[in-house]
């Protein structure tokens, strides 16, 4: 994997939300929804983005891909041609066009899905904003999609309401594939469906991605979906990235306190065993105020004086050890990860 192309460079990305108060509306201060994050992701690998609702995941998410332009920062695409080109600076006829190579997956199938629209012309709104094909290979390509994503060609004259939660999902599956994309932004994809469901869309994605060697920006906060799907894992907290690794190495080695903390959330599916849950303390800080230092001294167990004095910037902790991580002890620090809290329970 390593020595694929990076499709997908982020660098110091920021996007801060306006508060507005008074009669005049005026600005009292801004929301850090996205405050500094930097990654990349390489050709045909699915890059994991896991952290608390509310740190960011989505709202990164949206201005890679431009649904929110970015406050500050840059975010550079691989194109076909193998040009690099920095989205947050293109028009809107510009970013047009760049659009048949990076979609978008939803979280919720169904207020994504036009009630009043045919899964024919949901499906095939994308080839018709850029004027590809007549209406009958228009309807030969909606066919062709419906059954690669499990369902079958004659439910196109069909209603989102008529389907059911994963079949939903599986309808704005075939419309980001519509345009034949390089890369595609899954936005907590499964969160609203049953478990059963949850497996069945993940092999789905898993088996396009082999088929058509796409790449995955997959945003989610159940670090146990992540797991099976992700090549690496990028944890965020309250708009910053605090670690960024391969999956195995995450699960097995966290580097970062706030990593450690997720991976002791997940439940063991095996009631015979007694596992001993240590709720992380403290609450979220404000986004629109964070703390001094590392955003995550106010929780954080290890927290040192220069932690709250000292943002640590985001290093790798070896050269050439593709793992990331945001903590002044992190050399120190000997965290538990998932496989060792398993032998413990």
């Amino acid at each position: 994997m390593s020595d694929k192309q990076i499709i997908l460079d982020v660098k110091d990305l920021v996007k801060y939300f306006p508060i507005k108060k008074g009669l005049f509306k005026r600005t009292m201060g801004y929301v850090k929804a996205v405050d500094g994050v930097s990654f990349f992701i390489r050709e045909g690998e699915t890059l994991g983005v896991v952290g608390e609702s509310g740190c960011g995941k989505t709202t990164t998410g949206r201005c890679v891909i431009r649904l929110l332009d970015p406050t500050a920062g840059t975010v550079n695409f691989r194109r076909s041609n193998g040009q690099m080109v920095d989205l947050s600076t293109l028009s809107r006829k510009e970013m047009k066009q760049i659009r048949t190579d990076i979609q978008i997956i939803f979280q919720d199938p169904f207020s994504s899905l036009d009630p009043r629209m045919s899964v024919l012309d949901i499906v095939s709104e994308p080839l018709r904003v850029h004027n590809r094909g007549t209406r009958k290979e228009h309807i030969k390509r909606v066919g062709e999609l419906l059954e690669r994503v499990g369902l079958r060609g004659y439910q196109m004259d069909r209603y989102p309401h008529e389907f059911s939660g994963g079949q939903r999902q599986r309808i704005g599956i075939a419309r980001a594939l519509a345009l034949d994309p390089k890369v595609i932004v899954c936005d907590e994809p499964v969160s609203a469906l049953d478990v059963s469901v949850q497996a069945q869309v993940l092999n789905l994605l898993s088996d396009l991605q082999d088929e058509l060697g796409l790449t995955f920006m997959f945003i989610a906060h159940d670090l146990s979906v992540v797991e099976h799907i992700s090549d690496r894992v990028m944890v965020m907290y309250l708009g910053k990235a605090v670690e960024m690794a391969a999956s195995e190495k995450l699960y097995t080695t966290p580097k970062h306190p706030y990593s450690e903390a997720l991976l002791a959330a997940i439940p063991i599916a095996d009631p015979r065993l007694q596992t001993k849950r240590q709720p992380l303390g403290g609450n979220v800080p404000d986004p629109s105020n964070p703390p001094p230092g590392c955003n995550f001294n106010t929780r954080c167990p290890y927290v040192q004086d220069i932690c709250k004095r000292e943002d640590p910037p985001l290093e790798e902790t070896e050269e050439g050890s593709d793992h990331f991580v945001a903590c002044h002890f992190a050399a120190e620090l000997q965290l538990a990860g998932w496989e060792e809290r398993k032998r413990d329970a």
